[in-house]
């Protein structure tokens, strides 16, 4: 070390370059104090003799040095107030201005070629003080890289060292458009409304792999009630009128973890679903806040036979191939007859996920469930259905739906994504599901099965108009039963197509507005009934 000193003292040249490196590590770890009111570098003014330094002493150990930079090289600046500060860390800008002065200077003596001030000695000693030193300046920029790393570690966790705070709030103004009568009853949820989905999300980690995940929601957004359960809104809180409000509670509990190198295994307290088991495959998948505005268009709609508490299991084979299995049960901590974790509803999933390229996904689903309904299509394929009876004097009408039906299902499903280009995403999906009632009800008074279909193309163009922006139309048909074995429960007669257009608008980092219509024909798969078309205007603010 006693030789690098020795060296630089003998070529002031050499020692400004290597003060200059040396300042900017020290600068980027120390910031200046404020409490010094230091004036601005720009106001520094070149000195022309080392004596203008008022601070500056002969019998410092740099003075000569300094003297050198002053009046051989002309590189050296001190502050208006006559004073150079050589023992305070240098800012940033300081070393910026410093560092430019100081290789304007050496290019106007190179360019002048003047004898004796740059000498082929002071550079060969350089390429030798670089070559020689090289290790300890890797280190120190490891080091540097290290301490920025973890300072933006730690600015992104304020909230806590082990716990990221996060969340966004859904507003959205719906109303029919368009659209008197379904199923021979008048329309009459067609005001303009105003709801809000809030959430609060906590994401927790121990050891740096695991994951704690904590969500708050209230929720007061309402579907319009059509007279079937297409066209619903996605991030609806599946409650109506009164029954909606804006009461807070934990919608989604999860801890995740890593077992061995390839598998992550998640526990699921509650309100768990499909998409915190496997990939969905569709872009517009953004749990509501991004993406489509309907549940159809969404995901796959044989997914929604899953939520609940449970267990899920996904094992990569590789980068193009993992396995999701899962099982959440949906009334897991009813301990009364026909409930509980595994005699109450449930739905289990298996999934093979195949990645050929970076712009193409492919989704393989089964999913086996037990009282467990679809969340969107035609009366009948959701079992929304009702029957008039008769009771001794009094007559009335009773509603069955899955929930109350002892039914068993099982459901196939294929999804695709395809990027064609960075702009246009081409996807789609088809799935199937056939359910068998169990046991009769007043409603169903024998057993029997059904059959029922759905299926989507979707068009995605990301970043249309500008970065961040995402365009999509979503065609397709909505859950239908294509054959009944059920008494009283017969197929759909006829097709009803759901045509779906949104244009997501990025206004910030922080705040995306969403307009978007939804165009069913033939609701409920009926051709009396009217065409019905309903209008969203989504606005997320997202933290």
């Amino acid at each position: 070390m006693q030789r690098f000193w020795n060296s630089l003292l003998v070529s002031p040249a050499l020692f400004c370059a290597m003060l200059v490196v040396g300042g900017a590590a020290v600068a980027s770890e120390i910031p200046t104090p404020e409490a010094e009111n230091i004036p601005s570098f720009n106001a520094m003014a070149q000195v022309t003799s080392v004596s203008q330094l008022s601070d500056v002493q002969p019998t410092d150990w740099a003075f000569q040095a300094l003297q050198s930079l002053v009046e051989r090289y002309g590189c050296i600046a001190g502050y208006p107030n006559g004073t150079f500060r050589g023992n305070r860390a240098m800012t940033r800008y300081e070393f910026a201005a410093g560092l430019n002065a100081c290789l304007n200077r050496v290019g106007e003596l190179i360019a002048t070629a003047t004898d004796g001030l740059v000498s082929k000695q002071d550079i060969a000693r350089i390429q030798k003080l670089q070559e020689q030193f090289a290790p300890e300046l890797a280190t120190l920029r490891g080091r540097v890289d290290a301490v920025e790393a973890k300072t933006a570690q730690l600015e992104a966790n304020r909230f806590s060292t082990t716990t990221k705070l996060q969340g966004q709030v859904v507003g959205v103004i719906s109303d029919v458009l368009s659209g008197q009568r379904v199923n021979e009853e008048e329309i009459t949820d067609n005001n303009t409304t105003l709801g809000v989905r809030a959430r609060i999300e906590l994401v927790s980690s121990f050891t740096g792999q695991d994951t704690l995940f904590t969500r708050i929601q209230a929720n007061n957004i309402v579907t319009p009630n059509i007279g079937t359960n297409e066209g619903n809104l996605f991030f609806a809180s599946g409650n109506s009128g009164a029954e909606a409000n804006t009461n807070a509670s934990i919608d989604a509990l999860w801890y995740g973890f890593p077992l061995g190198k390839d598998t992550q295994v998640k526990v699921f307290a509650n309100a768990a679903a499909a998409d915190d088991l496997a990939s969905t495959i569709n872009i517009f998948d953004g749990d509501g806040a991004f993406g489509a505005l309907s549940t159809f268009g969404t995901r796959n709609p044989i997914y929604g036979q899953t939520n609940g508490a449970g267990l899920g299991i996904t094992h990569d084979f590789g980068d193009k191939l993992a396995l999701s299995l899962g099982y959440l049960a949906a009334s897991p901590n009813d301990p009364s007859q026909g409930s509980g974790l595994f005699n109450g509803s449930y739905g289990a999933l298996a999934q093979l996920t195949l990645k050929p390229s970076d712009r193409i996904s492919i989704g393989l689903t089964y999913i086996n469930s037990y009282k467990q309904g679809l969340l969107t299509g035609s009366n009948r394929a959701t079992f929304n259905v009702g029957e008039t009876i008769q009771a001794g004097d009094s007559a009335g009408e009773i509603t069955q739906t899955l929930s109350d039906i002892a039914s068993s299902s099982n459901s196939y499903g294929i999804e695709a994504s395809i990027g064609l280009s960075d702009n246009f995403v081409l996807g789609g999906w088809a799935g199937y599901t056939n359910t068998r009632t169990l046991a009769t009800t007043a409603g169903f008074p024998n057993r029997g099965e059904v059959d029922i279909w759905n299926y989507a193309v979707t068009l995605g163009f990301p970043d249309l108009g500008k970065k961040g922006n995402l365009a999509g139309i979503i065609l397709g048909m909505e859950p239908k039963v294509t054959s009944s074995s059920i008494q009283g429960l017969d197929k759909d007669r006829d097709t009803s197509y759901h045509v779906e257009a949104f244009y997501q608008y990025k206004v910030s980092d922080n705040i995306t507005i969403t307009p978007g219509v939804i165009w069913l024909t033939a609701p409920d798969h009926n051709n009396n009934n009217d065409d019905v078309v309903i209008g969203a205007l989504r606005t997320t603010f997202s933290f």
